[in-house]
Protein backbone atom coordinates (compact mmCIF):
# COMPACT_ATOMS: atom_id res chain seq x y z
CA UNK A 1 0.00 0.00 0.00
CA UNK A 2 1.38 3.39 -1.01
CA UNK A 3 2.20 5.79 1.82
CA UNK A 4 1.38 9.42 1.00
CA UNK A 5 1.79 12.42 3.27
CA UNK A 6 0.04 15.72 2.49
CA UNK A 7 1.68 18.72 4.17
CA UNK A 8 -0.65 21.71 4.04
CA UNK A 9 0.33 25.33 4.54
CA UNK A 10 -2.75 26.52 6.42
CA UNK A 11 -3.31 29.90 4.81
CA UNK A 12 -6.51 28.73 3.18
CA UNK A 13 -9.85 29.19 4.97
CA UNK A 14 -11.62 26.34 6.78
CA UNK A 15 -14.19 25.76 4.00
CA UNK A 16 -11.47 25.49 1.40
CA UNK A 17 -9.63 23.03 3.62
CA UNK A 18 -12.71 20.82 4.05
CA UNK A 19 -13.17 20.77 0.25
CA UNK A 20 -9.49 19.93 -0.16
CA UNK A 21 -9.63 17.03 2.29
CA UNK A 22 -12.77 15.75 0.51
CA UNK A 23 -10.96 15.87 -2.85
CA UNK A 24 -7.93 14.02 -1.37
CA UNK A 25 -10.21 11.26 -0.02
CA UNK A 26 -11.93 10.92 -3.41
CA UNK A 27 -8.69 10.51 -5.36
CA UNK A 28 -6.85 8.40 -2.77
CA UNK A 29 -9.23 5.72 -1.43
CA UNK A 30 -8.21 4.04 1.83
CA UNK A 31 -8.31 0.63 0.08
CA UNK A 32 -5.28 1.59 -2.06
CA UNK A 33 -3.44 4.32 -0.17
CA UNK A 34 -2.22 4.98 3.34
CA UNK A 35 -2.83 8.75 3.44
CA UNK A 36 -1.88 11.15 6.22
CA UNK A 37 -2.69 14.86 6.25
CA UNK A 38 -0.71 17.27 8.40
CA UNK A 39 -0.17 21.05 8.64
CA UNK A 40 2.76 23.41 8.87
CA UNK A 41 2.98 24.79 12.39
CA UNK A 42 6.24 26.78 12.46
CA UNK A 43 9.05 28.03 10.23
CA UNK A 44 11.15 25.04 9.19
CA UNK A 45 8.39 22.54 10.08
CA UNK A 46 8.09 21.44 6.44
CA UNK A 47 11.72 20.28 6.34
CA UNK A 48 11.31 18.46 9.67
CA UNK A 49 8.14 16.70 8.51
CA UNK A 50 9.75 15.73 5.19
CA UNK A 51 12.84 14.25 6.91
CA UNK A 52 10.54 12.28 9.22
CA UNK A 53 8.59 11.02 6.18
CA UNK A 54 11.83 9.75 4.59
CA UNK A 55 12.70 7.82 7.78
CA UNK A 56 9.15 6.38 7.89
CA UNK A 57 9.36 5.11 4.30
CA UNK A 58 6.70 7.46 2.89
CA UNK A 59 6.51 7.06 -0.92
CA UNK A 60 5.37 10.59 -1.77
CA UNK A 61 5.21 13.83 0.20
CA UNK A 62 2.71 16.30 -1.28
CA UNK A 63 3.56 19.95 -0.68
CA UNK A 64 0.26 21.88 -0.52
CA UNK A 65 0.91 25.61 -0.76
CA UNK A 66 3.10 28.15 -2.53
CA UNK A 67 6.77 28.34 -3.48
CA UNK A 68 7.90 29.10 0.10
CA UNK A 69 6.36 25.99 1.67
CA UNK A 70 7.40 23.82 -1.33
CA UNK A 71 10.99 25.01 -0.84
CA UNK A 72 10.86 24.17 2.87
CA UNK A 73 9.52 20.65 2.27
CA UNK A 74 12.07 20.03 -0.51
CA UNK A 75 14.90 20.71 1.96
CA UNK A 76 14.00 17.50 3.80
CA UNK A 77 13.82 15.34 0.65
CA UNK A 78 17.19 15.98 -1.05
CA UNK A 79 19.00 12.72 -1.97
CA UNK A 80 16.18 10.53 -0.63
CA UNK A 81 13.93 7.87 -2.18
CA UNK A 82 10.80 9.78 -1.17
CA UNK A 83 9.29 11.75 -4.04
CA UNK A 84 7.77 15.23 -3.80
CA UNK A 85 4.47 16.14 -5.43
CA UNK A 86 3.02 19.64 -5.65
CA UNK A 87 -0.53 20.84 -5.06
CA UNK A 88 -0.09 24.51 -5.99
CA UNK A 89 -2.16 26.74 -3.70
CA UNK A 90 0.19 29.75 -3.56
CA UNK A 91 -0.10 33.01 -5.42
CA UNK A 92 2.88 32.92 -7.84
CA UNK A 93 3.34 29.12 -8.09
CA UNK A 94 6.64 29.48 -9.94
CA UNK A 95 7.84 25.87 -9.71
CA UNK A 96 4.40 24.38 -10.43
CA UNK A 97 4.10 26.52 -13.57
CA UNK A 98 7.64 25.62 -14.67
CA UNK A 99 6.74 21.92 -14.31
CA UNK A 100 3.35 22.50 -16.01
CA UNK A 101 1.49 21.21 -12.95
CA UNK A 102 -2.20 22.20 -13.18
CA UNK A 103 -3.39 24.91 -10.78
CA UNK A 104 -6.75 23.12 -10.59
CA UNK A 105 -6.87 20.93 -7.45
CA UNK A 106 -8.57 17.90 -9.03
CA UNK A 107 -6.25 17.88 -12.05
CA UNK A 108 -3.18 18.22 -9.81
CA UNK A 109 -4.42 15.31 -7.66
CA UNK A 110 -4.96 13.17 -10.81
CA UNK A 111 -1.33 13.85 -11.69
CA UNK A 112 -0.21 12.60 -8.27
CA UNK A 113 -2.27 9.42 -8.79
CA UNK A 114 -0.60 8.92 -12.22
CA UNK A 115 2.75 9.24 -10.36
CA UNK A 116 5.16 9.97 -13.23
CA UNK A 117 8.42 10.88 -11.49
CA UNK A 118 11.52 12.64 -12.69
CA UNK A 119 14.53 13.89 -10.69
CA UNK A 120 15.02 17.66 -10.70
CA UNK A 121 18.11 19.76 -9.96
CA UNK A 122 18.23 22.02 -6.93
CA UNK A 123 20.34 25.12 -6.47
CA UNK A 124 22.14 26.34 -3.37
CA UNK A 125 22.85 30.00 -2.60
CA UNK A 126 25.42 29.71 0.19
CA UNK A 127 23.61 27.15 2.39
CA UNK A 128 20.08 28.07 1.22
CA UNK A 129 18.31 25.68 -1.15
CA UNK A 130 16.34 27.10 -4.08
CA UNK A 131 14.19 25.35 -6.66
CA UNK A 132 13.21 28.21 -8.99
CA UNK A 133 15.61 31.13 -8.51
CA UNK A 134 17.80 33.17 -6.18
CA UNK A 135 18.59 36.86 -6.58
CA UNK A 136 20.62 39.63 -4.98
CA UNK A 137 19.31 42.72 -6.79
CA UNK A 138 16.04 44.64 -6.65
CA UNK A 139 14.10 41.37 -6.22
CA UNK A 140 15.95 40.69 -2.95
CA UNK A 141 14.97 44.12 -1.61
CA UNK A 142 11.32 43.55 -2.58
CA UNK A 143 11.35 40.06 -0.99
CA UNK A 144 12.65 41.58 2.26
CA UNK A 145 9.89 44.25 2.23
CA UNK A 146 7.25 41.67 1.20
CA UNK A 147 7.97 39.77 4.44
CA UNK A 148 6.60 42.71 6.42
CA UNK A 149 3.53 43.50 4.35
CA UNK A 150 -0.02 42.20 4.76
CA UNK A 151 -0.92 42.67 1.07
CA UNK A 152 -0.08 39.32 -0.55
CA UNK A 153 -0.38 38.28 -4.18
CA UNK A 154 0.62 40.03 -7.40
CA UNK A 155 -1.05 43.33 -6.48
CA UNK A 156 0.83 43.63 -3.18
CA UNK A 157 4.06 42.80 -4.99
CA UNK A 158 3.44 45.35 -7.76
CA UNK A 159 2.70 48.09 -5.20
CA UNK A 160 6.04 47.46 -3.48
CA UNK A 161 7.89 47.56 -6.82
CA UNK A 162 6.36 50.92 -7.75
CA UNK A 163 6.98 52.36 -4.29
CA UNK A 164 10.62 51.26 -4.02
CA UNK A 165 11.80 51.71 -7.61
CA UNK A 166 12.76 55.40 -7.54
CA UNK A 167 14.88 55.15 -4.38
CA UNK A 168 16.74 51.98 -5.46
CA UNK A 169 20.39 52.35 -6.47
CA UNK A 170 21.63 49.45 -8.63
CA UNK A 171 24.80 47.94 -7.18
CA UNK A 172 28.14 47.15 -8.80
CA UNK A 173 28.83 43.42 -8.55
CA UNK A 174 31.94 41.28 -8.99
CA UNK A 175 30.84 38.03 -10.59
CA UNK A 176 32.64 34.78 -11.32
CA UNK A 177 30.84 32.18 -13.44
CA UNK A 178 32.76 28.90 -13.75
CA UNK A 179 35.94 30.94 -13.28
CA UNK A 180 35.09 33.63 -15.84
CA UNK A 181 35.23 37.10 -14.20
CA UNK A 182 32.71 39.89 -14.82
CA UNK A 183 32.07 43.30 -13.28
CA UNK A 184 28.49 44.43 -13.77
CA UNK A 185 26.20 47.14 -12.47
CA UNK A 186 22.79 45.53 -12.26
CA UNK A 187 19.18 46.31 -11.36
CA UNK A 188 18.35 42.58 -11.28
CA UNK A 189 20.96 39.89 -10.75
CA UNK A 190 19.12 36.60 -10.62
CA UNK A 191 20.28 33.01 -10.87
CA UNK A 192 17.61 30.69 -12.24
CA UNK A 193 17.19 26.94 -11.91
CA UNK A 194 13.58 26.89 -13.16
CA UNK A 195 12.30 29.16 -15.91
CA UNK A 196 10.12 31.54 -13.92
CA UNK A 197 9.43 33.73 -10.90
CA UNK A 198 5.74 32.85 -10.84
CA UNK A 199 2.63 34.46 -12.41
CA UNK A 200 4.25 33.43 -15.77
CA UNK A 201 7.03 36.06 -15.42
CA UNK A 202 10.14 34.52 -17.02
CA UNK A 203 13.64 36.00 -16.77
CA UNK A 204 15.30 32.83 -18.08
CA UNK A 205 12.74 31.30 -20.47
CA UNK A 206 15.19 28.59 -21.55
CA UNK A 207 16.17 27.52 -18.03
CA UNK A 208 15.29 23.98 -17.03
CA UNK A 209 15.27 22.12 -13.71
CA UNK A 210 16.52 19.07 -15.64
CA UNK A 211 19.64 20.43 -17.41
CA UNK A 212 22.25 20.36 -14.62
CA UNK A 213 23.13 24.03 -14.91
CA UNK A 214 22.22 27.48 -13.60
CA UNK A 215 21.18 30.47 -15.69
CA UNK A 216 22.62 33.86 -14.72
CA UNK A 217 20.33 36.76 -15.64
CA UNK A 218 21.81 40.28 -15.50
CA UNK A 219 19.47 43.21 -16.04
CA UNK A 220 21.36 46.52 -16.31
CA UNK A 221 19.98 49.63 -14.57
CA UNK A 222 16.59 50.53 -16.05
CA UNK A 223 14.43 53.64 -15.97
CA UNK A 224 10.86 53.71 -14.66
CA UNK A 225 9.38 53.77 -18.18
CA UNK A 226 11.28 50.55 -18.97
CA UNK A 227 9.27 48.58 -16.36
CA UNK A 228 6.31 48.09 -18.72
CA UNK A 229 8.29 46.68 -21.71
CA UNK A 230 10.40 44.58 -19.31
CA UNK A 231 7.20 43.10 -17.79
CA UNK A 232 5.67 42.43 -21.22
CA UNK A 233 8.81 40.73 -22.61
CA UNK A 234 9.06 38.72 -19.41
CA UNK A 235 5.44 37.51 -19.73
CA UNK A 236 5.91 36.74 -23.43
CA UNK A 237 8.97 34.66 -22.57
CA UNK A 238 11.45 36.44 -24.85
CA UNK A 239 13.20 38.92 -22.54
CA UNK A 240 16.49 37.04 -23.00
CA UNK A 241 16.44 38.18 -26.67
CA UNK A 242 16.21 41.89 -25.76
CA UNK A 243 18.71 44.57 -24.68
CA UNK A 244 17.22 44.41 -21.18
CA UNK A 245 18.94 41.14 -20.26
CA UNK A 246 22.36 39.54 -20.40
CA UNK A 247 22.13 35.77 -20.07
CA UNK A 248 24.91 33.28 -19.21
CA UNK A 249 24.94 29.67 -17.99
CA UNK A 250 27.25 27.80 -15.62
CA UNK A 251 27.51 25.44 -12.67
CA UNK A 252 29.19 27.64 -10.06
CA UNK A 253 28.52 31.36 -9.71
CA UNK A 254 30.07 33.65 -7.10
CA UNK A 255 28.64 37.14 -6.60
CA UNK A 256 30.27 39.77 -4.41
CA UNK A 257 29.29 43.30 -3.46
CA UNK A 258 30.37 45.26 -0.38
CA UNK A 259 26.82 46.39 0.33
CA UNK A 260 25.14 43.02 -0.22
CA UNK A 261 22.67 42.55 2.67
CA UNK A 262 19.84 40.36 1.39
CA UNK A 263 19.37 37.45 -0.91
CA UNK A 264 16.03 36.08 -2.09
CA UNK A 265 15.58 32.32 -2.49
CA UNK A 266 12.32 31.29 -4.17
CA UNK A 267 10.86 34.67 -3.15
CA UNK A 268 11.86 34.56 0.52
CA UNK A 269 14.47 37.02 1.81
CA UNK A 270 17.43 35.76 3.84
CA UNK A 271 20.35 37.83 5.18
CA UNK A 272 23.78 37.57 3.56
CA UNK A 273 26.39 37.34 6.27
CA UNK A 274 30.18 37.51 6.14
CA UNK A 275 31.95 39.50 3.44
CA UNK A 276 28.98 40.17 1.14
CA UNK A 277 29.60 37.12 -1.07
CA UNK A 278 27.08 34.58 -2.33
CA UNK A 279 28.20 31.29 -3.84
CA UNK A 280 25.58 29.59 -6.02
CA UNK A 281 25.93 25.96 -7.05
CA UNK A 282 23.79 23.30 -8.68
CA UNK A 283 23.06 19.81 -7.35
CA UNK A 284 21.81 17.79 -10.33
CA UNK A 285 18.92 15.29 -10.07
CA UNK A 286 18.63 15.86 -6.31
CA UNK A 287 14.89 15.33 -5.69
CA UNK A 288 12.37 13.03 -7.35
CA UNK A 289 9.29 15.04 -8.33
CA UNK A 290 5.91 14.00 -9.68
CA UNK A 291 5.73 15.75 -13.07
CA UNK A 292 3.26 16.33 -15.88
CA UNK A 293 4.44 14.40 -18.93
Amino acid sequence: MKKILFIINRKAGTDREKRLEGAINRHFPASKYDVRITHLAYLGHGADLAREAVVNGVDTVVAVGGDGSINEIAQGLVDSNTAMAILPLGSGNGLARALKIPLDVDKALQLIVANKQRPIDVGYANEHLFLSNAGVGFDALIAEQFKHTKKRGLLGYAKLVLKSFSSYNPEAYHISIDGRKLDEKAFLLTVANGNQFGYEFKLAPGASVFDGQLDLCIMPPVRFYHLLPVSIYSLLGNIDKTRYLKHLTGKEIIIHSNSLQYLQVDGDAVPVGGDGSVKLTIKPAAIKVVVNE
